[in-house]
């Protein structure tokens, strides 16, 4: 199983980044966690997007869904004719949001390029050798955390979350923990989003084998935000960068 990082940005994208995408393969099976603006760009550079068996959106902020659009128009004009359409998990009411800005025939073209499911806590989604399982998240409601598993090891991904039982109850002993570290310290406790140090931390008490940042505002140091990592969690740490490729140790 291999995760490759295709946006790692917060709220908007740094200079030559991508906002919250993650690509997570296992065999033949290829499954996106969120799908933010610049994300379809990166994937493109790694696989054709044509290839993907899922797209899994965690909660309905714009940085996590916006290339939906971008996807649409790549399966629905495709150099072979349209594409079958693609399964597409997302909170519940949100598909309906997304069609809510386009006109009458871009919701039909949305329609057309996906096969929608409503994410409900305690799902276990199937791929090939790769199985995701769904679970409660602590950010806007709903928020949803996936699981990803080949049989041999497992990567977690929190989306946005506060730091507290849910978040450790999703983290618990996975191999990776990928989870976000949006806000410098001096904003700690400001928004539902938690610091690298608090990452850290929730690394650490979850017993997770090794922790990947991502969702970083573009003002927080990324060097820094290692450090402030390591103070708690003395494991592996990366900080996410687009087109990273990582793999359980």
């Amino acid at each position: 199983m291999q995760l490759t990082v295709l946006g790692s940005s917060a709220s908007y994208a740094d200079a030559g980044r991508a906002c919250s995408g993650h690509l997570v393969r296992s065999g033949t099976s290829a499954v996106l966690f969120d799908c933010g603006n610049g994300v379809i760009a990166n994937l493109a550079k790694v696989m054709d997007p044509l290839g993907l068996d899922a797209l899994i959106i965690t909660h309905e902020h714009v940085d996590h869904f916006a290339d939906v659009y971008a996807l649409q128009a790549a399966l629905r004009y495709a150099p072979a004719g349209p594409a079958p359409a693609l399964r597409l998990y997302v909170p519940p009411g949100l598909f309906e949001r997304m069609g809510a800005v386009l006109d009458e025939r871009g919701r039909k073209e949305l329609a057309e390029a996906f096969l929608v499911h409503e994410l409900v806590v305690g799902d276990e989604l199937h791929f090939g050798t790769l199985t995701v399982r769904v679970g409660e998240g602590d950010h806007v409601d709903p928020t949803f955390t996936l699981s990803a598993s080949d049989g041999v090891s497992r990567i977690v991904y929190t989306s946005d979350i506060r730091l507290g039982d849910r978040a450790i109850d999703a983290a618990l002993d996975a191999d990776i923990l990928l989870t976000e570290a949006t806000l410098p310290p001096e904003y700690a406790g400001r928004a539902a989003h938690m610091t690298p140090a608090e990452a850290g931390e929730l690394a650490s008490r979850a017993g997770v084998g090794m922790l990947v940042l991502t969702h970083l505002w573009p003002t927080v140091d990324r060097v820094a935000a290692a450090t402030e990592a390591a103070m708690s969690f003395s494991g592996r740490i990366i900080v996410a960068n687009e087109l990273d490729e990582i793999a359980p140790d």
